[in-house]
């Protein structure tokens, strides 16, 4: 019969390979039987992390820690769990005790640099990567972070130095071709395979540099997520797309991600290719779309369409999305309609709006016939403001050069760079920024001076109806 820590590792085996949950079970029966078995609440606040349980997480460690107080995995562990609760003090605390009692502990210094990127202190996120640097000087994520905090601070030479090692992270995904990356070599007459790595918003962002890669006299094959396929046929410089669910038959020279080529013509924020729009929308769905808007809403209103939701798998979510309730005060605005483009995780929050005025739904089963993306793009011609937290949604309306607020987080991600209120990416864009982690109210105040201003400094609209303001707080253009 097998023992307890026997046990223990071979649920530690089937959590390694993806099988959290029945790997937490194992852990909560042993604990039926032992209770104060340190090692066994270690494991299950790991499976409650990875679950995205973190508050349970952290009982889960602190309980370890209470029956084995000189316990440096488990307080490195809760001090990530507090990270992702945005608890940055008591985090702080518990990776320097962790380093107390082991010191030269790779990953508690490589996780505390990491909490003090994400919440702005890049000093001390230097200092303690560094410091992990000494102890794993090859390590690829923490190179890659170093990246991300360079091209963040505008040093981008250092910044894709860095950079590049997110190829040799664990979660990467490589294919390997037989043809030559692409690494600078002359692509006249060439054929090159460019592809996307990482999500949409990326994908969108990043594929302005097909149009440069055609300019140099390449022929340029997409490969790209098969959701995105409507949408960039509107994009200059591909000759062809090919869904990434698909192999690419097409012969091809060379081939380079769509970031990587970024990083190979040494892209700096003084020669970052910024024409808007690269990306169009057929003239029959933006014509549908104003009369559908048009059938509903006044035309004589200015339209505001509102964005507060993330992905909530992405990593950083908690500091970069925010509650729709934060922008009533957008409500307060004369004129103006509020228009939801807000899907999936988030919508729901417009049932409990209380601004002034209301927000309009849309459709749910919109972007579903013509493609992702592509009714919000052509609605999006037809909106005056697009307000929205770091999402997507921002990169589709800056590459339409669509007008954009942009609401930051605290440390935002590195492509919006530091004190600045432009984007040297998306013309069309305005930034705004937090000044304290978790308060969102001056920032969003900002956004609506802005957006204040601008409808006093222009002439009225055509009269053609009013709004009624009596209207029940949530409305549908369904």
């Amino acid at each position: 019969m097998a023992s307890t820590d026997e046990k223990l590792l071979q649920a530690w085996q089937s959590h390694q390979r993806g099988q959290v949950e029945a790997a937490k079970q194992v852990y909560n029966s042993v604990l039926q039987r032992e209770p104060n078995h340190p090692n066994a609440w270690c494991y299950l606040g790991i499976a409650l992390h990875d679950q995205r349980c973190y508050a349970e997480a952290v009982k889960a460690y602190q309980r370890a820690i209470s029956l084995q107080p000189r316990f440096p995995i488990a307080l490195n562990n809760m001090g990530n769990s507090l990270r992702y609760l945005g608890k940055v003090t008591e985090a702080d605390a518990a990776f320097q005790k962790a380093i107390d009692q082991q010191p030269g502990y790779f990953n508690a210094f490589r996780n505390r640099g990491t909490l003090h990127a994400w919440t702005g202190r890049i000093d001390l996120a230097f200092q303690y990567y560094y410091e992990a640097m000494k102890i794993q000087p090859d390590d690829a994520e923490l190179h890659r972070n170093l990246g991300v905090i360079h091209l963040l601070q505008g040093n981008f030479p250092e910044g894709w130095r860095e950079y590049r090692y997110r190829w040799n992270c664990k979660e990467a995904i490589q294919t390997n071709y037989a043809q030559p990356k692409w690494t600078g070599q002359d692509v006249r007459g060439k054929t090159v395979l460019l592809y996307s790595e990482q999500g949409l918003g990326d994908t969108i962002h990043f594929v302005r540099f097909a149009k440069v890669m055609k300019s140099l006299g390449a022929k340029t094959i997409l490969h790209m997520q098969p959701q995105l396929l409507a949408l960039l046929q509107g994009c200059e410089g591909i000759d062809s797309i090919v869904p990434n669910t698909w192999k690419v038959e097409q012969p091809f020279d060379y081939h380079c991600s769509l970031i990587d080529v970024a990083d190979v013509l040494n892209t700096t924020t003084e020669n970052i290719p910024s024409e808007v729009p690269y990306l169009r929308i057929g003239g029959n769905l933006v014509g549908y779309w104003r009369n559908q808007l048009n059938r509903i809403l006044p035309p004589s209103k200015y339209r505001i369409g509102l964005v507060w939701q993330g992905n909530p798998d992405h990593q950083a979510d908690m500091f970069r999305s925010f509650a729709l309730k934060e922008l009533e005060p957008l409500a307060d605005l004369d004129d103006i309609q509020l228009i939801s483009l807000q899907f999936g995780k988030g919508s729901e929050q417009v049932r409990d709006w209380t601004g002034k005025r209301p927000i309009y739904s849309l459709p749910n089963d919109l972007d579903q016939s013509s493609g992702a993306f592509m009714d919000t793009a052509a609605i999006l011609n037809h909106l005056d403001w697009v307000v929205t937290s770091d999402t997507s949604m921002a990169h589709l309306a800056g590459a339409l050069g669509r007008p954009t607020m942009l609401i930051l987080g605290f440390t935002p991600d590195w492509r919006w760079l530091l004190d600045r209120d432009d984007s040297p990416w998306y013309p069309s864009m305005k930034l705004f920024r937090q000044r304290e982690i978790g308060v969102w109210g001056p920032t969003v105040h900002a956004v609506r001076d802005t957006i204040g201003r601008a409808i006093a400094g222009q002439s009225a609209h055509a009269s053609v109806g009013s709004e009624d303001v009596s209207q029940p707080q949530k409305a549908s253009l369904s």
